[in-house]
């Protein structure tokens, strides 16, 4: 259960306790010695796999021409395409991220996917949204709420800028239900993710951080109890590849 960590002093930095201010320091830390090589290394760790977990949530955005979306620690941008796809050069997406260096990826790697004109990058903190009240029709953040020091914040937040018939996509690794699948996941997060970190990115330390910082993430059950509590009116999760990553979905009536 996680709702109990957001007002401490310390929050989790993976298995570590740390100060609540240098959570933020280290996971950027983090995303900087990744970032060049986060790609190649999604593709490794999945097997692939994130693009049919990102293409199953581009499915659930509701989205039309002329919407509006935002992409909160949107990375290297694999939603914001999608979505910018989906509203069409009469709509607008945000590409959010907290890391400079990620966000220069995504801007790089989507203008060189052509994807131009109604994608705009914000650098942005997802606790504190830098955007009006009910400005979006769909909010999206893959992968990334486990890195937010304050989740109730960020989900509060992110619930403020969707307007009524909007809704919010958390997709994110989640607890495994089939039986069985814990152990297989559990070697392989602890053993082959920091190996590949080293041999792909020289960065072992930095995926054990991501491998510890999923086991602290909140289950399926809490975090949808989380989405509740920040005020969204339905909120339901769906298991992908046996609840190794959920997608969370929140809607505003």
């Amino acid at each position: 259960m996680a709702s109990n960590h957001e007002h401490r002093d310390t929050a989790d930095f993976g298995f570590q306790e740390v100060p609540r201010e240098e959570k933020a320091r280290r996971v950027r830390g983090v995303f900087d010695s990744v970032a060049d090589k986060y790609d190649i290394m999604n593709d490794l760790m999945s097997g692939g796999i994130h693009r049919l977990w990102k293409r199953y949530t581009l499915s659930r955005t509701a989205l039309k021409p002329g919407g509006r979306a935002l992409d909160v620690a949107g990375g290297t941008g694999d939603l914001t395409r999608g979505m910018a796809k989906q509203v069409g050069p009469e709509g607008q997406v945000v590409l959010g991220d907290i890391n400079a260096s990620m966000l220069k990826n995504g801007r790089r790697r989507l203008t060189d996917q052509g994807v131009v004109g109604n994608v705009h990058y914000v650098q942005l903190n997802a606790e504190a949204l830098p955007f009006p009240d009910a400005h979006f029709d769909c909010v999206t953040i893959g992968f990334g709420l486990r890195n937010v020091t304050d989740k109730a914040a960020a989900l509060a937040s992110m619930r403020r800028v969707i307007r009524p018939g909007g809704r919010l996509l958390v997709l994110e690794f989640s607890k495994p239900v089939v039986p069985g699948l814990s152990t297989v996941y559990d070697a392989y997060s602890f053993k082959v993710l920091p190996l590949m970190g080293r041999l792909v990115a020289n960065d072992a330390d930095s995926y054990r951080y991501l491998a510890e910082s999923i086991r602290r993430f909140p289950d399926q059950e809490t975090l949808r109890d989380m989405m509740l509590e920040a005020g969204f009116d339905q909120a339901s999760y769906h298991n992908l590849t046996g609840g190794v990553v959920a997608l969370h979905v929140g809607l505003v009536f």
